[in-house]
């Protein structure tokens, strides 16, 4: 899963519509086939200076998320996510289309006709969802406001105006949480609020931002990082201090503070607004938001009804390939106690957090000098395996990416959860690096960001059934990468797979065909040997976060389907190699592009050369 940025948590409209990374501010970046010996046309010229300047109105629109990926202009500031401020963007998304229609599609070339094509869809499906007010859903229990000083963590503290706008964000934060309080009512007030079984999970998140010693406040850790650090700084030792005792104020006096403000209201108002039953269907309007939902994160027009059924089909193939993973594991008994052997044998699990991390970072090393057997082009960003942070790795699941700083100043993470160790099994490992790491999340990622000919939107937007297919695709190249090397880890692979087709059931069942909680855990523990606490976190998190878990399998469907099709249309002439350059080389896509690109990439002339670095 591809983590998003702290502007997602304001709502799920933003996961849903803005990008996930920052390229070089300012820049519009170049665009194949728009130049010809004369120069881009005047409609293109129209185009990318309509892209440029929506790029910097997104930068000033989210400051946060700007910060965190390298443009620190508004470093000190929170984002604006008031009601005001939400009818304001409304109105400019629709500005956007008005203006995005002056500019005649028929100057342009193929490719900045695709950019134009993507750039519409882009805006038109962010104005259809303006009805639904999906911002009304500022916290859940993976993220909100209460968990905003994980911002520090993807940004630098290495000058003194690092720390001073840090601080300035902690003395401005009252007003951010005014705003938060203001759509936390409003969801109250309309009914748009997330069941009371998952939203009781944030009571202890909001308690952990409450503290008497502004010292042992999360917002305080930049400064004891600083403390310790052994990287070069510019700041003194005098000069922190005094940045220090700012800072320790502001959490005293406007942080803590703001937090008590949110658990009154928590606690006296808006949980007991929060839902009894579980489902999107209960929601205002809800079967139609539900169905937006569907078509938006999966990028297609599949009904709820039709995912549900894919989904249903895809349980029983992998069930069959699990009999025939656990026949060559030499497993005597019953499907079901092989997952009691996997859920419970020690032999499966580290004794603790230190071992599981050392492992996580071991395979990762394993996996990195292997790509070339299936890649020809590599990112030349780095990226380095963290832990969850402790305060919601309870909370959450089991790993999770953060894009790089586009700027340079840092690379992608792969997050691990080692909350629980003996929750962790060894055998769901490899693939969920596979996933996670390379080759899913950060080498598509990373390439993407890259790709210095595309426009900036498409370089770094998220489409999540291109982003989270390809990575669940990306686990079944283990087989050819030479990683699946036992049984065992071959089942995870397939647990791997069986948990996105159970996802297409579950999440369909619980927000449109009214299942409760409980069925969804049992359908899950019946059919996947996952443990028991990380399927109940997995269904907490569908619970909160209607329709996205249904993109993963529905894109690694579409991308093996495109596979298929290639290597029985070019027989002995197919390439893998050249496949995944074809698959990756535009950026992410919606899944109909997807597919009409790659059908046409050996049509086509080469992309320009990248500064991706190369496999050889």
């Amino acid at each position: 899963m591809a983590l998003p940025s702290i502007r997602a948590s304001a709502g799920l409209v933003a996961a849903l519509f803005l990008s996930v990374g920052l390229p070089v501010v300012g820049a519009c970046g170049g665009h194949r086939g728009a130049s010809a010996p004369s120069g881009p046309s005047e409609p293109a010229r129209r185009l990318h200076a309509l892209f440029a300047e929506e790029w910097e109105h997104e930068m000033r629109e989210h400051p946060v998320w700007a910060s965190e990926l390298g443009d620190m202009r508004g470093a000190a500031l929170w984002d604006d996510v008031g009601l005001t401020a939400e009818t304001r963007r409304a109105a400019h998304d629709k500005d956007v289309l008005a203006r995005l229609d002056a500019i005649p599609r028929g100057g342009l070339s193929r490719e900045d006709a695709l950019s134009y094509d993507l750039f519409r869809r882009r805006y038109e499906e962010a104005v259809a969802g303006q009805a639904f007010r999906l911002y009304l859903f500022p916290i859940n229990q993976r993220g909100g406001v209460q968990t905003a000083d994980e911002v520090a963590d993807a940004l630098p503290f290495t000058t003194a105006k690092h720390f001073e706008d840090w601080n300035a964000r902690l003395t401005g934060f009252p007003r951010y949480m005014d705003q938060t309080i203001e759509l936390l009512r409003e969801g109250a007030r309309t009914g748009m609020t997330h069941p009371k079984v998952v939203m009781r999970r944030v009571v202890a998140q909001i308690d952990k931002q409450i503290v008497t010693d502004p010292t042992k406040s999360p917002f305080f850790a930049p400064y004891q990082r600083a403390a310790t650090a052994t990287a070069a700084t510019s700041v003194s030792a005098a000069e922190r201090e005094r940045l220090a005792s700012e800072a320790k104020r502001a959490i005293s006096e406007a942080v803590v503070p703001a937090f008590e403000k949110l658990k009154e209201l928590w606690t006296t108002t808006y949980l007991p607004a929060c839902k009894d039953e579980v489902g999107a269907w209960q929601l205002p309007n809800g079967r139609a938001l539900y169905a937006y939902l569907v078509r938006a994160h999966t990028t297609t027009s599949l009904t709820p009804d039709e995912v549900h059924a894919i989904g249903l089909r895809e349980v029983a193939r992998i069930r069959g390939e699990m009999e025939a993973a656990k026949a060559k594991a030499g497993f005597k008994g019953s499907l079901k106690e092989l997952w009691d052997v996997l859920r419970t044998d020690p032999a499966f699990y580290f004794a603790d957090g230190a071992e599981l991390l050392v492992a996580y970072r071991d395979l990762a090393k394993r996996i990195d000098p292997l790509l070339v057997k299936v890649f020809r082009k590599l990112p030349r960003t780095p990226y380095g395996v963290s832990p969850i942070p402790a305060a919601i790795a309870p909370d959450t699941t089991t790993a999770y990416y953060r894009p790089p700083a586009a700027d340079g100043s840092r690379a992608g993470t792969y997050f691990v959860n080692l909350y629980e160790p003996r929750s962790r099994p060894k055998w769901e490992m490899t693939a969920l690096t596979l996933h996670e790491a390379v080759p899913g999340h950060h080498l598509q990622i990373a390439l993407a960001m890259e790709q210095e000919d595309l426009p900036q939107f498409r370089r770094h937007g998220d489409y999540t059934a291109f982003v989270e297919g390809w990575a669940l695709y990306a686990e079944s190249l283990g087989e050819e990468m030479g990683v699946y090397d036992d049984p065992y880890s071959k089942l995870g692979q397939l647990t791997y797979e069986m948990w996105r087709a159970v996802r297409l059931v579950v999440d369909t069942g619980i927000h449109h065909l009214k299942w409760d909680r409980q069925r969804a855990i049992d359908f899950f523990l019946e059919n996947a040997a996952k443990s028991e606490l990380d399927v109940v976190n997995e269904i907490d998190r569908y619970i909160a976060w209607p329709g996205q878990a249904l993109a993963y399998k529905i894109g690694e469907l579409e991308i093996s389907k495109l596979r298929r099709e290639e290597a029985a249309r070019l027989g002995a002439a197919f390439d893998l190699k050249a496949f995944h350059e074809a698959v990756l080389r535009s950026g992410p896509l919606p899944l109909d592009v997807l597919a009409r690109e790659v059908r046409g990439a050996d049509r086509r002339a080469p992309p320009a050369p990248s500064s991706s670095a190369t496999a050889r």
